[in-house]
């Protein structure tokens, strides 16, 4: 099983044929991410921009010193780093680095202590993402009608076996990235972030079958 991030569509990218970046992030990484606040505060970069810590305290409802603390934490592990030519010595501003980030490490799925780092880290980021989807569920009838018709939940069930799923996972993930490269630094009026979910994973055998 693979969990990613993507630093989303916001920006174009002249150079079409750059191959993506990708980042398995090592132990040292996924255990300084493994906290509910750095999560939201590395949610937050990805997906609405550079940000200082000010602004995220005001974003999460913690203190400065708190979101400061957290984010040089991640910025220990190349998690995130400051924006160069911005910010002042008494305020920094944050980014996430474009790309692409594998939240899963085989090295640290062969042992309890590696498993919980990894469990811990999906549980939040797995959070955040159900919480995002409710809230449009719920909320999403207050949007005008251009973004109700370009928005969508919806759930197929289809019969496969491992190597077709692995084909709709490869072919599904070429399109998000396609559109995530032209349009990543997009700015202008009407635009603003969109969530762009790929899950596609097996049900539960049938009870009595093979």
């Amino acid at each position: 099983m693979q969990i990613k991030s993507c630093k989303g569509i916001f920006a174009f990218m002249a150079e079409q044929s750059k191959p993506r970046e990708e980042r398995v992030l090592d132990a040292g990484a996924l255990r300084a991410l493994a906290h509910p606040l750095r999560v939201r505060l590395y949610d937050i970069l990805s997906q609405y921009g550079p940000q200082t810590a000010s602004s995220l305290a005001d974003l999460t409802g913690e203190s400065t010193g708190a979101t400061s603390y957290h984010l040089r934490a991640l910025a220990r592990h190349d998690l995130i780093r400051e924006v160069a030519g911005r910010g002042t010595a008494r305020e920094r501003w944050w980014e996430r680095p474009a790309g692409s980030v594998t939240l899963t490490n085989p090295e640290l799925e062969h042992t309890p202590s590696g498993r919980a780092v990894l469990e811990a880290v999906h549980s939040e980021t797995l959070t955040l993402r159900h919480q995002q989807l409710m809230h449009f569920a719920t909320h999403g009838w207050d949007e005008d009608g251009e973004w109700r018709e370009g928005s969508v939940i919806s759930t197929a069930t289809a019969r496969l076996t491992a190597e077709q799923s692995r084909e709709l996972v490869h072919r599904i993930g070429a399109l998000i990235d396609e559109t995530v490269q032209r349009y990543r630094d997009q700015t202008g009026e009407g635009v603003r972030p969109v969530t762009i979910r790929n899950d596609v994973f097996p049900l539960p055998t049938e009870r009595g079958s093979a």
